[in-house]
C-alpha cells in the first residue's frame, strides 16, 4: 500500500537547526512543510515579491491539481523517468494530494477528462491557505531574494532587487528553483551556471509542453491564427518508434501550432526534430467519419457550388479545417475526391522547430537524477537537496507536473530535515 502524507503542525523551536529552502513554488513549499513537520526550523527564500506566482498563473483557467487515472497509468506519463518518479509517487500520489488539499479546506472534484480541480477552480484560496498554515507552523519567508550561488566559504549567496548581497551559512538547503519556462515569474534557469560550476551534471534545459513552428502561407496565417482545431485526431511517431494517436484539440498560431493536443506529443516531437531536423504529424480532421464514406460523399457532383461549400456539405469541414486542406493540396489535387478524402483523414504537417523555452508551459532537462541520492541530495554536495522542475524529468499537462513536483519536494524536505537532525 502506498504511503499517505499527513501534515503535522510543529511548535516553533528556536534551538532547532534551520533548513534553507530556496524557491517558493509548489516543490519548495512542500519541502518546507515536510521539513517543518519533521521538527526543524525552516526559512524560505524566493526571488519574487511573493511565493507561488507560477501556481497562481497556472490556475487562471482553473487550477488542475492532479489526475484521477490509475496509479500505473499515471506513472507511465513520465516516460523515460517513470521508474524514478514512481518512487516519489509511492510517497505522495494523486489521492494524497487531494487529501492534502482537503486539509487546507479545499475540496476537489474530477472533471470529465479525469483531471482533478478545486471545487471553486481557483488557485488563490489554496495558496493563501497553504502559506498561512506554513506561517502558523513557524516557517519564515524572505522574498525578493534571488539565489546566485555559493561564495568561497560555501555559504549561500542571494541578491535583493538592488543587487545588495546576502550570505547565509547553511548546513542543509533544498533548491527548488524551477525550470526555464517562466522567466517573468522567476523560473529563468539562472541556477544552471552556479551548479555547473560546482561540477553538478545538468541536462540542457529545453521546452516541454510547447508549441511548434509551421511554415504557413501568409494567407492561411492571417486568416486562421488563433482558431481552435477540433475535433481532430493527432498521429505522431514516438521516440521508441511506435505510432501514437490521440484525439483532442489544438490552436493555430501565426507561426505554427500549440495547445493541449500538441503538448501531449511535444517531448517526442522535440526529440524527432533534434534528430531529423523536422517532425511530421498527421491530422484526422473528421475522426467520426470513415475514409470510404468520405470518398463517396466527396465524389458526388457539386454542380455550381464552390469547392469550399462542397467540403462543408459533404465532409462537414469549414473554417480552419477546410483551410488546412487548402494549405496542403494544390488545385489539381483538390479535384481528386479520393485524394481529398485521404488528406482529410491523414493531413500531414511539417513541424520545423519547437518554440523557445521561455514560451513553454514547462521545461525538460535539469539536474540529472543520477547526480542525486534517493532522498534527492546531490552526491557531490552533501547537504544540498534538489526538487521540482529543476530536476531532469518532464510530464504532460493534466496535473502530472504539479503532483510529481510536490512529491519530490516532500522527499527532499524530509531528507534535508533528517540530514540536519543527524548532525544536530
Amino acid at each position: 500500500m502506498r504511503a499517505r502524507y499527513a501534515a503535522a503542525a510543529m511548535p516553533a523551536d528556536p534551538a532547532a537547526p534551520t533548513l534553507i529552502v530556496v524557491g517558493g513554488g509548489p516543490a519548495g513549499l512542500m519541502a518546507a512543510e515536510a521539513a517543518r513537520a519533521a521538527g526543524v526550523a525552516v526559512a524560505v527564500y524566493d526571488a519574487m515579491g511573493s511565493v507561488g506566482r507560477k501556481l497562481l498563473i497556472a490556475g487562471k483557467g482553473g487550477l488542475n491539481l492532479t489526475h484521477s487515472e490509475p496509479f500505473a497509468a499515471f506513472v507511465a506519463r513520465f516516460g523515460e523517468r517513470a521508474d524514478a518518479v514512481r518512487d516519489w509517487l509511492e510517497v505522495f500520489d494523486a489521492d494524497a494530494l487531494r487529501a492534502w488539499a482537503r486539509g487546507l479546506g479545499v475540496e476537489t472534484f474530477v472533471g470529465s477528462s479525469g483531471r482533478v480541480f478545486p471545487q471553486d477552480l481557483k488557485a488563490a484560496p489554496l495558496l493563501r491557505g497553504w502559506v498561512r498554515r506554513l506561517r502558523e507552523q513557524g516557517v519564515h519567508f524572505h522574498v525578493n531574494r534571488r539565489f546566485v550561488g555559493w561564495d568561497a566559504q560555501g555559504d549561500l549567496r542571494f541578491e535583493d532587487r538592488d543587487g545588495a548581497a546576502q550570505r547565509i551559512a547553511a548546513t542543509a538547503c533544498v533548491l527548488a528553483l524551477g525550470g526555464a519556462s517562466w522567466p517573468v515569474l522567476g523560473s529563468d534557469g539562472a541556477w544552471v551556471a552556479p551548479l555547473a560550476a560546482r561540477g553538478i551534471g545538468i541536462a540542457p534545459l529545453q521546452p516541454a509542453n510547447c508549441g511548434f513552428d509551421v511554415d504557413w502561407s501568409a494567407h492561411f496565417a492571417q486568416r486562421h491564427a488563433g482558431a481552435p482545431v477540433k475535433p481532430v485526431c493527432l498521429q505522431w511517431q514516438r521516440r521508441d518508434g511506435r505510432e501514437e494517436t490521440r484525439q483532442g484539440e489544438f490552436v493555430i498560431t501565426a507561426g505554427g501550432v500549440e495547445g493541449s493536443l500538441i503538448y501531449a506529443a511535444s517531448a517526442d516531437l522535440r526529440e524527432t526534430i533534434a534528430r531529423d531536423g523536422e517532425a511530421v504529424i498527421r491530422l484526422d480532421l473528421a475522426p467520426a467519419t470513415a475514409l470510404d464514406e468520405l470518398q463517396r460523399a466527396l465524389a458526388k457532383p457539386r454542380g455550381k457550388r464552390s469547392f469550399g461549400e462542397h467540403l462543408r456539405r459533404q465532409a462537414g469541414l469549414d473554417g480552419v479545417r477546410a483551410g488546412l486542406v487548402y494549405e496542403v493540396l494544390d488545385k489539381t489535387s483538390l479535384a481528386d475526391a479520393a485524394q481529398v478524402a485521404g488528406t482529410i483523414k491523414s493531413l500531414p504537417l511539417r513541424l520545423r522547430r519547437a518554440r523557445p523555452v521561455a514560451e513553454a508551459i514547462s521545461s525538460a532537462g535539469g539536474v540529472r537524477l543520477e547526480a542525486l541520492t534517493a532522498q534527492l541530495m546531490l552526491r557531490a554536495l552533501p547537504g544540498v537537496f534538489c526538487a521540482g522542475e529543476m530536476l531532469d524529468w518532464e510530464a504532460p499537462t493534466g496535473g502530472y507536473l504539479l503532483t510529481a513536483s510536490m512529491a519530490s519536494g516532500l522527499i527532499a524536505g524530509r531528507g534535508a530535515a533528517q540530514w540536519l537532525l543527524d548532525r544536530a
